[in-house]
């Protein structure tokens, strides 16, 4: 999921004051657009091919787990409402880029807490860094123990393949996690992603590489043990997964940003979502339900590092390397605006000092001074111990999708829209916005509460950094 601005470079979320307006030049200018920022080049096309990329990531891989926890009629339908629900918020969303309320000529909202300050102002821009950032470093935790899952499994798909499948082929993870760190800290001093455009792409080639694989191992498998109960903990939790596969808000403010005008970018954006999330939805139907129907109760957490698959043992270490390789890439999306942000406030808050001079030794591509090196190498040792700490897939994802889908999803986009369109209190509207407001929250506060539970029941009988696969 990709969380900078995809043209510019600029961070998701830094402090306003970091990055000051650009200076303005002649309108008349065909390489300037009315911002004085480069001519913005961007179609519902490409919109729609950034929201795909950014949508379709590890989420993915509990889809057939979470289908398995609510049943044939629900997980379907849920899979459909929370692509519905999604739709239409970031339609309300889209029509926020525009500050005032003239979608043609009106200020431009270059991030989401631009907007947010635009609408809403005061302590809810806070809460709604906070809601970022949270999740933004959460989900950097969610990929390293993805990662290292994924990694060990290529090694135990070999190990059955050469010694049968009831051979002990169990392996420590906290060893991989501790090598994707020493790769993220590298990547890490990378300047910007704006500058490494190419590891974005190849990140999104890999995440639809191995979902396609996992639909057709899917497609292979064999119907078998299917039955209709489920613990409630488990169906909960299954909405907070479902929830953390589509989202994605936090980037939309910055895909927006991308495309050109006229005609005026909401348009554009919701021609660009209509697209868009038809083929979401299909696909993640797909993986659900063919996940479902391959191993019924059975369906793993992690679809490719469960090992309901095991031949051909090629294809399922391949799917599982992709996952590797998109991972490195996805993590470093998610943790380039909290560098630049913690940086941009370090470097405003004692200017004259050399230790937090942005610059210094490198390249074009890695840009190294003493602050950056040891800022960055730190978050990436604390996101490290953590995920070993708590190395629990499924929990985690479904802690990480209550966290961000309510707040950045649902709560923000009504809230704006409401301002914008000086709704009546008690209008149809109104009603109807709000309702939706308070269902959503409380799905989200029950998937919450059930993946701290999970993690919980998960912590009693871990042995800590004894992570087994």
């Amino acid at each position: 999921m990709a969380s900078v601005d995809l043209e510019l470079g600029r961070p998701l979320s830094a402090a306003a004051a970091a990055y000051p307006p650009p200076l303005r030049r002649s309108i008349n200018d065909d390489d300037v657009d009315d911002d004085g920022k480069p001519k913005r080049t961007g179609t519902e096309w490409t919109a729609s091919a950034h929201i795909v990329t950014a949508v379709v990531g590890s989420g993915v891989l509990s889809l057939a787990w979470s289908t398995a926890q609510l049943g044939w009629v629900a997980g379907p339908a849920t899979l459909v409402v929370f692509a519905v629900i999604t739709y239409y918020t970031s339609v309300l969303l889209a029509d926020c880029y525009r500050a005032g309320g003239d979608q043609v000529s009106g200020k431009r909202n270059y991030t989401y807490m631009d907007a947010v300050e635009s609408y809403l102002g005061g302590r809810q821009v806070w809460f709604c860094g906070l809601c970022q950032y949270v999740n933004l470093v959460g989900t950097a935790i969610g990929y390293t123990i993805t990662a290292s899952i994924s990694a060990a499994a290529v090694y135990k798909s070999n190990c059955f393949h050469k010694n049968g499948h009831s051979a002990d082929c169990s392996v420590f993870t906290t060893s991989y996690m501790v090598v994707f760190g020493v790769v993220q800290v590298f990547f890490s001093q990378l300047q910007s992603l704006h500058e490494v455009a190419w590891l974005s792409v190849l990140a999104a080639v890999m995440s639809f590489s191995y979902s396609a694989i996992a639909v057709g191992l899917s497609l292979a498998q064999t119907i078998s043990d299917v039955d209709l109960s489920h613990k409630i903990w488990q169906a909960l939790q299954a909405l907070g997964n479902i929830a953390f596969a589509y989202s994605f808000s936090l980037v939309l403010i910055e895909i927006q940003d991308t495309i050109r005008s006229p005609p005026a970018e909401s348009k554009t954006m919701r021609k660009a979502n209509a697209l868009a999330m038809p083929v979401i939805t299909a696909f993640y139907t797909l993986c659900g339900c063919l996940g479902y129907a391959a191993f019924g109760n059975a369906a793993p957490g992690n679809m490719l590092t469960g090992f309901g698959f095991y031949d051909p043992y090629w294809l399922v270490g391949l799917a599982n390397a992709c996952i590797v390789v998109h991972l490195v890439g996805a993590y470093q999306v998610m943790s380039q605006p909290v560098f630049t942000a913690v940086e941009s406030w370090a470097s405003s808050r004692w200017p004259r000092c050399g230790f937090f001079v942005t610059g210094g030794g490198g390249t074009r591509l890695i840009s190294v001074n003493a602050f950056r090196l040891a800022w960055r190498t730190a978050y990436v040792v604390a996101c490290t111990a953590v995920a070993a700490v708590v190395p629990f897939f499924n929990d985690v994802l479904g802690l990480l999708g209550a966290v961000g889908f309510w707040p950045l999803t649902v709560y923000f986009p009504v809230e704006m829209y409401i301002r914008r369109r000086k709704l009546e209190r008690s209008s149809k509207r109104w009603v109807a916005l709000q309702s939706l407001n308070a269902v959503c929250f409380v799905v989200t506060l029950a998937s919450a509460v059930a993946s701290v539970q999970g993690i919980a029941e998960s912590m009693a009988h871990y042995v800590l950094f004894k992570s087994k696969l």
